[in-house]
């Protein structure tokens, strides 16, 4: 009913209505507020009052529109609220194409205000009827909508619509179900919630009628007596939790409010609003102080109890929220909801508004996440979804522990009872199970382990030679050969369809085999696809990839070449390191996206990208769907979550790294002594005279080759320069890599060793020119040692790397850059005599530091680039909130403040790091060291 622009012209009120024939005088509780509801509160209601004007409540009803009061009891003519429905004032109320009420049903009202509009008797029943006709129940089921276990395990409360139920549970978790000690009957409306105290001695309710309002109470359990109720929301409510200190109670509910009550009063002590959605949730930290709430506007929020605070809004889930808790550490917020998966955040913001960082994001359900509970002290943690599966989860990692699968009916209530490790479902069809697990249970489906295969040393190093036998088309007929070994052969025409070979060989579990082929670099038109397997023809397992994270790409394909820019939907819940599973291809997540227009950098960074498990880079589709999936050993048992689970096979088309073009290349551990086949074709299945080849199978020897980036170099005097190292890796070796420069004359410093990190391409240094650095002669060159050094197989390899061939020393620089820290940024923990800085950064947060010029005739501005500004930084470590233009300083201005953030993943590290500027012909700041400390 609007109004608040219908009160512009006189209110006429024609008297001929205002006969009312009722015998009884007219109140406001019998006849006025089922009018109201029925026409008017729709629109003008406490929670969203159109025009500001609320018709809610008799309370509202004192007071004014801006044309006058709503209404002045004894006297109609001077009360807005007729004039509008009387139509004495343009337009009419409620709107023509809204339901209208009857001539009888004004009168009513107009007698009302006549009889100096009484509130009138409010019976124990009254607020909680609606204004409709009732509609007989024909179901003999009454679902649970509500079940909880007291703290202590002894007692177990069952919810269904207007009634609780509370028995006695046994040390087996059984009850009697046909002798309730206590029963709390007479409720308005479905219950919605039940929540014990820490003493089991007190249960509150949620409860309410669907648009009219929300109701809550506190009840002594031992006698069911109602010890205090609680009234101010404006609809049904869906929760009532008491805190773990007994003096607060929060409610929530459809109406979009959040109330905290002081229980021993039952006074109203803050409204946390926010929310643009139904309330579904609330929950307590464990010391009272804090409260989290989950909501249908896809958002967390978390509040502080004692001001009402908001601290932070947790916007990642994709859904409503349905449900959502604190751990009982209070370290972690816990939430699930309507998108499937289950969220966890660390909780950090106790002391003010911080962004809490979300640590884990799982696929959880195939439906909805309805509920959640926490078992043994927060160790595990139960998932009920809508798919009517429950999963038990492991919080130290969030893995999953069990999954019982095709429960009879959808659970709504659920409870745990930790005396006996039970499990209490309350379904719908109005039973509640019960379900329990032993520890055998669990390592049988989770933590059993497939032995691992021990590595085995391959002995013979002799390559024979061979070429191939025509007639090994089939498994049947493979051309037996030994390892190791070169075959030249020929993917010859067949009448019978495309030409295959297949080889024979016996091999021992534990050898590594590297099998490549040599026919696109020998200018063959082969293009060849390798696979092995069992003596029998099937495929060799290599691992299984569960899907742990559905997602798609969101912005134009992408070819079989690029490392950078794979923009996926719902990145923000993926973490470095994790593999991406992209129809067929497997990458490496290597980089975050760095605003609203980039994506992923996958492995290795730059350039091509690579393949892993052998997998061949292949073009994408804009929309083409693409998953995180996580390596389960060949043979481990998988724990199930809805998403698929894909298995790769020992095969390959193009060698996975991007070194050898079109041609194959494949490694092979082997499973198990015995005869093995590798079967050779062409892709495309052509064949012919000319696609020959060279198929070869060696021992792996991993190894590594270092170039030097920069070998002609010019640095400002008294000035810095960087230095760069990249590295080839060979047969797959991963493990770090250490660069050493020795032999530098006096007047030079520069940072060594430099380390090539696990899995990266390159490091970066900086070369230091002091006040008596010079130009250094032809034979101050060759003096200068450079090596890289690494550990395979735990033996030390040293290789020598190429030196430089020019350091020039400029006399004249304009410029001098060096790094130092911010007013309002961290202070360093160590200040060396040399001038060194050390800093240190947690895994998961950011730190400001400032990078200062000073200028002496360069007035340009200075970039220092853009994702890759922070040289040398350790893997997951990276300068962040950089603009459009990256970290720079702009022409009118001689310093910068930036900032640096680890990541969750960065690993405890401690590395020198640097900027670096190609201004004034290229300068670098001082190093700096960088501590990474765990979260």
């Amino acid at each position: 009913m609007k109004t608040a622009s219908l009160l512009t012209l006189p209110l006429v009120v024609v008297s001929c209505f205002w006969q009312f024939a009722a015998a009884d005088s007219p109140t406001y509780t019998k006849d006025v507020e089922p009018l109201l509801r029925k026409y008017c509160v729709g629109c003008h209601s406490d929670v969203e009052p159109e025009a500001e004007l609320s018709l809610h409540t008799f309370k509202s009803l004192q007071g004014n529109s801006s044309e006058g009061p709503l209404l002045k009891p004894g006297d109609p003519t001077a009360s807005q609220l007729t004039a509008v429905m009387l139509g004495s004032t343009e337009p009419k109320m409620p709107p023509e194409d809204e339901p209208q009420p009857s001539q009888d049903e004004i009168n009513r009202i107009v007698e009302w205000i006549k009889a100096g509009a009484p509130k009138g008797d409010s019976s124990a029943d009254s607020p909680w009827k609606l204004a409709v006709d009732p509609i007989a129940s024909s179901a003999s089921v009454r679902p649970v909508s509500a079940l909880a276990v007291s703290p202590d395990g002894k007692l177990i409360a069952i919810g269904r619509y207007g009634h609780v139920a509370l028995f006695q549970l046994d040390e087996q978790g059984s009850y009697d179900a046909a002798n309730p000690l206590t029963e709390i009957a007479g409720l308005p409306g479905k219950v919605t919630s039940l929540n014990f105290n820490r003493e089991g001695n007190q249960i509150a309710i949620a409860s309410g009628v669907t648009g009219l309002a929300g109701y809550a109470a506190i009840y002594a359990t031992d006698t069911g007596k109602q010890k205090k109720a609680f009234e101010g929301h404006a609809d049904i409510l869906f929760d009532a939790e008491i805190s773990p200190d007994g003096k607060t109670l929060a409610t929530c509910g459809y109406d979009r409010k959040i109330v905290l009550w002081d229980i021993e009063s039952g006074k109203s002590l803050h409204e946390l609003t926010g929310h643009n959605g139904a309330v579904y949730d609330v929950g307590f930290s464990p010391d009272s102080q804090f409260l989290v709430s989950g909501s249908a506007d896809d958002t967390c929020k978390v509040w502080r109890v004692s001001d009402a605070m908001r601290l932070d809004t947790l916007p990642q889930p994709l859904k409503e929220v349905y449900c959502c808790a604190f751990s009982p550490d209070g370290n972690t917020i816990v939430a699930g909801g309507a998108d499937n998966n289950l969220r966890v955040w660390k909780f950090v913001s106790q002391s003010g508004p911080k962004i809490n960082p979300m640590i884990q994001a799982r696929f959880a359900h195939e439906g909805p996440v309805q509920r959640l509970a926490f078992a043994d002290d927060g160790q595990k943690l139960f998932t009920v979804g809508n798919d009517l599966a429950v999963k038990l989860w492991d919080t130290s990692n969030y893995s999953e522990l069990k999954l019982w699968s095709d429960r009879p009916e959808v659970s709504m209530a659920v409870g745990y009872a930790s005396p006996s490790k039970s499990l209490f479902l309350g379904q719908m069809n109005g039973d509640v199970q019960r379900i329990t697990w032993t520890s055998d249970e669990l390592n049988t489906q989770q933590t059993q382990q497939v032995a691992a295969i021990e590595p085995m040393p391959i002995t013979t190093t002799d390559m024979n030679a061979t070429n191939e036998a025509e007639g090994n088309d089939t498994p049947e007929s493979a051309q037996k050969v030994a390892l190791p070994t070169k075959i030249k052969g020929t993917i010859h025409n067949e009448a019978e369809g495309p030409d295959v070979d297949y080889y024979r060989f016996s091999v021992l579990a534990g050898q590594s085999w590297v099998l490549e082929v040599n026919a696109a670099r020998a200018k063959s038109p082969l293009d060849s696809h390798i696979s092995i397997y069992h003596s029998d023809g099937s495929p060799v397992e290599r691992v299984k990839l569960q899907a742990v994270r559905d997602s798609y790409f969101t912005f134009r394909g992408k070819d079989d070449a690029t490392s950078d820019d794979f923009r996926i939907f719902n990145w923000e819940e993926m973490k470095l390191n994790q593999y991406l599973y992209c129809s067929g291809e497997i990458v490496r997540l290597w980089l975050h996206p760095r605003g609203p227009d980039s994506g992923f950098k996958v492995y290795p960074g730059e350039g091509q990208r690579w393949g892993y498990f052998d997998t061949t880079p292949l073009a994408h589709a804009l929309g083409e769907p693409c998953y995180v999936v996580q390596p389960v050993p060949s043979g481990q048992a998988i724990v199930p979550n809805g998403l698929p689970v894909f298995t790769l096979y020992y095969e390959n088309d193009d060698e996975s790294r991007r070194t050898m073009g079109d041609d194959s290349r494949l490694f092979f551990t082997v499973p198990s002594d015995g005869d093995y086949l590798v079967k050779v074709r062409d892709v495309r299945g052509f064949e012919g005279e000319k696609f020959s080849y060279e198929l070869t199978a060696r021992p792996r020897k991993e190894d590594f080759r270092v170039d030097n980036a920069f070998r002609d170099i010019s640095i400002g005097a008294q000035s810095y320069r960087e230095v760069r190292f990249r590295c080839s890796r060979m047969d797959n070796f991963d493990g770090p890599i250490d660069v050493q420069i020795e032999g530098l004359p006096e007047g030079f410093t520069i940072t060594s060793p430099i380390t090539i990190e696990e899995g990266q391409i390159e490091a970066m240094g900086v070369l230091h020119a002091g006040q008596s650095a010079k130009t250094l002669t032809e034979e101050q060159l060759k003096q200068i040692k450079i090596s890289a050094s690494a550990k395979i197989d735990g033996k030390p390899v040293k290789h020598d790397v190429a030196g430089f061939k020019k350091i020039e020393v400029r006399d004249k620089t304009k410029l001098a850059l060096r790094i130092e820290p911010a007013e309002k940024g961290v202070a360093p923990i160590q200040q060396h005599e040399d001038g060194l800085l050390e800093f240190e950064v947690q895994a998961g947060e950011t730190i400001m530091l400032k990078v200062i010029a000073n200028r002496n005739g360069d007035n340009s501005n200075i970039s220092f680039g853009k994702e890759g500004s922070g040289r040398n930084l350790p893997f997951a470590v990276n300068v962040a909130n950089l603009g459009l233009n990256g970290l720079m300083i702009m022409s009118d201005h001689d310093e910068r403040e930036f900032f640096i953030t680890a990541d969750e993943v960065a690993e405890p590290t401690s590395r020198l790091f640097h900027l670096q500027t190609g201004s004034d012909g290229g300068h670098a700041t001082q190093p700096v060291l960088l501590h990474v400390r765990p979260k």
